[in-house]
């Protein structure tokens, strides 16, 4: 089913990323980005919103048959979780009480990892930051593929089953390129997590469990939203390692489309990144972006020229603790 991509290896690049100097010179012709940092006062609401509908969808899918069990997880819930995981995203930065409020932050994004079944938020928080710091960095910024995946997902099949397994290989590629210590945050995450999970078993059955975490697993895989996973960093352009996408879908998804001016300003909340785009529009407006998610996926797949190999990677020193 198609030839192997012609790709072999990463695209080792020898620069810094792209994003810290942009940075330095928006903010140098527009101080007033500054302003749009800071908390989004109603994200705690919207995903407490999200929580409690799926837990009186766990209620509602307690009697269904199994096939409708699937067809909703997939359809409808799978959706909600795939929007918590980017909520977690947004609130990692910060940006649901503000910098000064850590804690409270750290919590919140364990509340928002309720219905997706799995403990998640705790683990994301930890090596989210170093794909910011490190982005492309070998070994340390772990939304890289590993060689393994580059070299076997070549062929139209193969990364169509890759596309699939996308949630098991961002679970466990970590653990293999940076493992790190556990942390107590993460620790408490689990025992919460779990705890929630025995509780909605022990009310409502094995069925409401299964609608949660077989949602989760069904629309991180193939799914028109997983499209974002491609299109942010997969090199479709050669030079261009980030990529934003201004389409619809960032309704369901708290923005995270608008990827370039996430990465330029990760301190400012997804509500806000529009604004980016608009106050510096001459700094994004000719800077390739994605139309469609569901483009995206069609072409990763059924072109040669890309796979999991189509990312830029570059060697990066470990900063400094402060």
């Amino acid at each position: 089913m198609g030839n192997r991509v012609t790709r072999e290896d990463f695209e080792w690049v020898y620069t810094e990323q792209p994003h810290t100097q942009r940075r330095k010179e928006i903010l140098a012709k527009y101080p007033e980005i500054k302003t749009l940092m800071g908390p989004d006062p109603h994200l705690k609401w919207i995903v407490s919103g999200m929580v409690f509908m799926q837990l009186l969808a766990c209620y509602l899918v307690k009697d269904l048959s199994w096939k409708w069990i699937f067809f909703w997880a997939y359809a409808f819930g799978g959706c909600i979780n795939h929007s918590l995981t980017l909520a977690i995203h947004d609130i990692s930065h910060n940006v649901a009480f503000g910098n000064k409020q850590a804690r409270w932050n750290r919590w919140f994004a364990v509340f928002a990892n309720l219905p997706i079944g799995i403990p998640y938020s705790a683990s994301f928080k930890k090596y989210h930051i170093d794909h910011h710091r490190y982005l492309g960095g070998d070994s340390l910024d772990v939304d890289i593929p590993t060689d393994f995946e580059g070299w076997f997902f070549c062929t139209p099949l193969r990364k169509l089953l890759w596309l699939f397994l996308q949630p098991l290989f961002y679970s466990l590629r970590p653990l293999y390129v940076n493992p790190k210590a556990i942390t107590r945050m993460e620790i408490l995450n689990a025992l919460v997590q779990f705890s929630i999970d025995l509780i909605i078993y022990y009310l409502w059955g094995l069925k409401p469990v299964i609608y949660l975490i077989a949602g989760t697993i069904l629309c991180l895989g193939f799914h028109p939203i997983s499209g974002h996973f491609i299109a942010e960093h997969y090199m479709f352009l050669k030079g261009y390692e980030t990529y934003s996408y201004y389409g619809p879908l960032n309704w369901l998804t708290f923005n995270v489309g608008y990827h370039m001016e996430h990465h330029d300003f990760p301190s400012i909340p997804g509500c806000r990144l529009p604004m980016v785009k608009k106050i510096a529009a001459e700094y994004y407006d000719n800077l390739p972006h994605h139309q469609s998610w569901i483009r995206v996926l069609w072409d990763f797949v059924f072109d040669d020229t890309l796979g999991p190999y189509s990312r830029v990677k570059r060697l990066c020193k470990l900063a400094k603790e402060s």
